[in-house]
């Protein structure tokens, strides 16, 4: 696995792609910092920029993880990796560690916009180590999902164009299901299935809002649910990447 991430993560540095990708994210934090102090702060809470920066880490992230898999199948180096002497939950992993490592990094500005408004202010800080828990656990999630559908494809544009609409649909699944309307009361046999199957897909929406999720750690609070809900979903497709690996190894 070791081996896995160091190939990969140097990859991202071995072109342009990882350093276009922190510049976008260190420019839109600064920024967002910027933004904050002008306007007042540092009375206002640091952690509150993380959720605000929500909007440009879902079409961003897509771009680290185009190429991890569906990259590989298409230089038809994935069968090096397939014959290695490696199990394939490792090779997810070593390459998942790689993306979120990499995220993580665009991340370090804000302890330096930290130790800034703690220079100005007394802060409780657990608010912002929520806050920047509650963002890696979110990009671990979206990294997650966007390494399954790289995957399942050998094109890496096709990769980013799923991502991003996958990540569309995240962004916009509490919208969604507000716009649902669920009979409250029903006539027959039909209806009542009806009812049931809209209930079921409206709950399905809500418990897909990753960014009602996300600004609940910037509410000065850790709640046990949340850390569970990213966890989880970021353990369900890594785990769905190494069967969609052992599926084609064995095709």
């Amino acid at each position: 696995m070791l081996a896995v991430f160091k190939r990969e993560f140097k990859a991202y540095f071995a072109n342009p792609l990882g350093f276009i990708f922190l510049a976008v994210i260190f420019f839109f934090i600064g920024f967002g910092f910027y933004q904050m102090f002008g306007a007042g702060a540092p009375m206002v809470e640091f952690a509150v920029l993380f959720p605000a920066q929500v909007g440009i880490l879902f079409f961003v992230i897509p771009v680290i993880t185009m190429r991890l898999f569906s990259d590989e199948r298409r230089t038809k180096t994935d069968q090096v990796l397939f014959t290695a002497p490696v199990k394939l939950i490792n090779i997810v992993l070593g390459k998942f560690l790689a993306s979120f490592v990499l995220y993580a990094i665009s991340f370090a500005p804000t302890i330096i916009f930290q130790i800034i408004v703690m220079s100005f202010v007394s802060v409780n800080v657990f608010y912002y180590i929520y806050a920047l828990i509650g963002a890696m656990l979110f990009g671990a999630a979206l990294i997650a999902v966007g390494m399954f559908i790289s995957s399942l494809t050998e094109s890496p544009i096709i990769s980013i164009i799923f991502t991003l609409v996958a990540n569309v649909f995240i962004m916009f699944a509490g919208s969604f299901a507000g716009m649902i309307s669920v009979p409250s009361t029903t006539n027959n046999i039909f209806e009542t299935v009806w009812a049931f199957i809209l209930k079921t897909f409206v709950n399905f929406l809500n418990g897909m809002d990753f960014v009602n999720v996300l600004s609940s750690f910037s509410n000065q609070a850790l709640a046990l649910k949340d850390i569970v809900f990213f966890v989880s979903i970021t353990a369900a497709f890594i785990f769905l990447t190494e069967r969609s690996l052992e599926k084609r190894r064995w095709s």
